[in-house]
């Protein structure tokens, strides 16, 4: 047998273990140059040195270089080059081009309608319970429940500039204040970057791209956290962003405008179709009207008469009267003459539910899965799509372009031309929403890196207060100030948090913790859930929960807790940096049990649960499996359900080659352990392995 040479010096030309082979011809031994045992005489000979032999197991369990996971990947164009196709392959190729571009804007269309379907649908189940929200304002002189509520209604409604407007309402009406509404604001910007989190979601499948997904969605989630954990106290304490909004429009004679609406006038005539909500419902609801809780929130009418007529009227006393003059008597009853204002139904809206007469609740559960089952489909057509065409030179020129800086000296202005970049982008798309979401996919297929995405998110935030303030341009006399005020909060309080967490390198802890958080999703891809319920649903519950019960309860209650997630990040960090400062106990969380500093146990517990419902794969899935193959383009099968791996272990089992490493190269070697396949029962196979 060949003796096996070592892994790290194996090279495909066997000749290099020969030491004085003149050439690769066989060595036969001369008669004439061979000595006797009786002579003294040494003759030189030959030497063959071979290195030491080594079992099949050995070599293939020597440790690899793992790459970085967070590398961009490599998107290679496996077509035919563009000099080498004749004149009827470059038409066909332009052809197909254009028509590529043409279904990624078509998809991108309806991936943006979708996402606004998506949110009247959070408005149909949840409008109501956020106009709730708001209905008691005493309770929202607390700024911390005011966080929580600005969180909770911006989830439930999708929409920021809906809870925006609401409070824009009840501050034009006095029954909140700037003060107070300064912390709701704060919340609305935290709750607005769910959107982006669950779209990344749709990229569960493949766990490469989810990593980059995720992490690129929710750099958002901790920009926003952390600029609340930090300027909700300094506001608390100092007013400042009250102070400075007050000054300055005090300052500015500002005059009642038209706010630009770009996106709407090319999704509406499509949502139109779909349904159309009466969003004043909600803002009612927030202003204590006791006859809009009985109101639906899906339009009937579209198109009404409102007409105003004096009638006369029966008044309880001459007191009740419009005036002496219009007031009279007939012995029985007191009249008076009073405008009246109706209002006649001309036109039904075109839409699909305005005859159904169902619920809320049921019309937006119905339209919370079309709303997703649409974005998830159109997000997979966009990714496939992009993924055909930024391939090769292409792929290397964009990535170029966006991931690249400045050459030196001005390397640092690159990552302010993204947030400008961002802000343009968002101001013309109207929403921070739509152009984050539509970051997400580009991140996780690996055009644009987590370091270029971030200074794009932070620009979407801005981008999305200067639409607000064009819109409060647009609000009425008695409403204009406190709109362009509240606007104002929004933007100051975004500009403060890219001071804190940008212009330094050092403090931009969003992109690590994002990539912490991507590398545990990408292990664990049920933990996303379980982020998404536990950060945006049950934390502001909680609060809000507390807080309803008073301060001593929640100062009771929210201190400890405070206290320990200090101390476990303060112990993380000494562990990490300097151990050896504390006790042998305390360098590792071995001390606690493994599922309170460990997620396998939980992995465990998941998978046996999720396994409970998995049932064998019948016609209609492979029916299925293979349908979504096809649309995917991939060359075999895709894990889109059991049958898939059914597959693949029955290619296995048919003993299916596997391609060898590199340092199997070797012929002689390759030869023997190719011819050792089929021989199972050697004996030195088994010694061997």
């Amino acid at each position: 047998m060949a003796p096996w040479p070592e892994l790290g010096d194996a090279q495909p030309n066997p000749n290099k273990y020969l030491e004085g082979a003149a050439s690769q011809q066989p060595i036969t031994p001369d008669k004439s140059k061979e000595t006797n045992k009786t002579d003294n005489t040494e003759v030189p000979v030959t030497r063959i040195e071979l290195l030491p032999t080594y079992s099949t197991a050995t070599l293939l369990e020597e440790p690899t270089e793992v790459d970085d996971p967070w590398n961009l990947p490599t998107l290679q164009d496996s077509g035919i080059k563009w000099s080498e196709r004749d004149t009827k392959g470059k038409i066909l190729c332009v052809f197909q081009g254009i028509g590529r571009l043409i279904l990624l804007l078509g998809f991108l269309y309806f991936f943006v309608c979708s996402l606004d379907i998506l949110s009247s649908a959070f408005q149909l189940v949840g409008g109501k319970m956020a106009g709730q929200f708001f209905s008691n304002s005493s309770i929202m002189s607390n700024p911390l429940l005011g966080l929580v509520i600005g969180v909770l209604v911006t989830v439930f409604v999708q929409s920021s500039s809906t809870s925006t407007s609401i409070i824009v309402s009840m501050v034009a009406s006095s029954l909140l204040t700037v003060r107070a509404a300064i912390p709701i604001i704060m919340g609305a910007n935290i709750g607005t970057s769910i959107t982006n989190t669950i779209v990344a979601l749709m990229q569960v499948g493949d766990r490469s791209e989810f990593r980059r997904a995720f992490a690129g969605a929710t750099v958002h989630d901790f920009f926003n956290w952390l600029s609340v954990l930090v300027l909700l106290p300094v506001e608390v304490a100092t007013h400042y962003l009250e102070v400075v909004t007050q000054l300055i429009v005090e300052s500015f004679h500002f005059k009642n405008g038209e706010a630009p609406d770009l996106l709407k006038v090319i999704t509406q005539p499509f949502t139109k179709l779909i349904v159309q909500l009466d969003k004043q419902v909600i803002n009612q609801i927030a202003m204590n009207d006791e006859t809009a809780k009985n109101k639906s929130l899906i339009k009937i009418w579209c198109k009404t008469f409102t007409n105003m007529t004096q009638m006369n009227i029966t008044v309880p006393s001459t007191a009740n009267c419009t005036s002496p003059s219009l007031c009279w008597t007939d012995g029985i009853q007191t009249w008076t003459m009073k405008n009246v204002t109706y209002k006649e139904n001309i036109a039904k809206c075109q839409h699909i539910f305005v005859n159904f007469h169902l619920p809320d609740l049921a019309v937006g559960i119905i339209l919370l899965i079309i709303s997703l089952l649409a974005l998830c489909g159109c997000l997979i057509v966009i990714v496939k799509i992009l993924g055909s065409v930024l391939k090769g030179q292409v792929a290397t020129v964009i990535k170029k372009t966006i991931n690249n800086d400045f050459p030196f000296p001005f390397a640092w202005l690159t990552g302010y031309l993204a947030i400008l970049v961002g802000a343009g982008m968002t101001f013309i798309v109207q929403s921070s929403s739509v152009f984050t979401s539509a970051l997400t996919p580009l991140i996780g297929i690996g055009v644009i890196t987590i370091e270029r995405a971030y200074p794009l998110t932070l620009g979407s935030n801005i981008g999305t207060t200067t639409t607000a303030i064009l819109a409060a341009l647009a609000s009425p006399g008695n409403t204009l100030r406190s709109s362009i005020q509240i606007a104002l909060c929004h933007f100051f309080f975004n500009i403060s948090g890219i001071l804190l967490w940008y212009p330094i390198p050092f403090t931009r802890l969003p992109i690590r913790m994002a990539k912490g958080l991507g590398n545990i999703s990408a292990k664990y891809r049920w933990f996303a859930i379980f982020y998404l319920i536990i950060f945006f649903f049950l934390i502001p519950l909680t609060v809000f929960g507390l807080s309803l019960a008073g301060w001593p309860v929640l100062v009771g209650v929210g201190v400890p807790v405070v206290f320990i997630i200090i101390l476990v990040l303060c112990l993380r960090l000494l562990q990490s940096r300097c151990p050896r400062v504390l006790p042998k106990k305390l360098q590792n969380w071995n001390f606690l049990p493994l599922c309170m500093h460990s997620l396998k146990p939980w992995d465990a517990v998941i998978s046996k649960f999720t396994g409970c419902f998995q049932m064998p794969c019948c016609c209609c899935c492979r029916v299925c499996c293979r349908v979504c193959c096809l649309l995917c383009g991939c060359p075999n099968c895709c894990r889109c359900s059991k049958c898939c791996q059914d597959l693949e272990e029955g290619q296995e089992a048919q003993g299916v080659p596997v391609k060898a490493p590199e340092t199997f190269d070797n012929i002689t070697i390759s030869r023997e352990a190719q011819g050792k396949l089929h021989a199972p029962d050697s004996k030195t196979e088994s010694t061997a392995l």
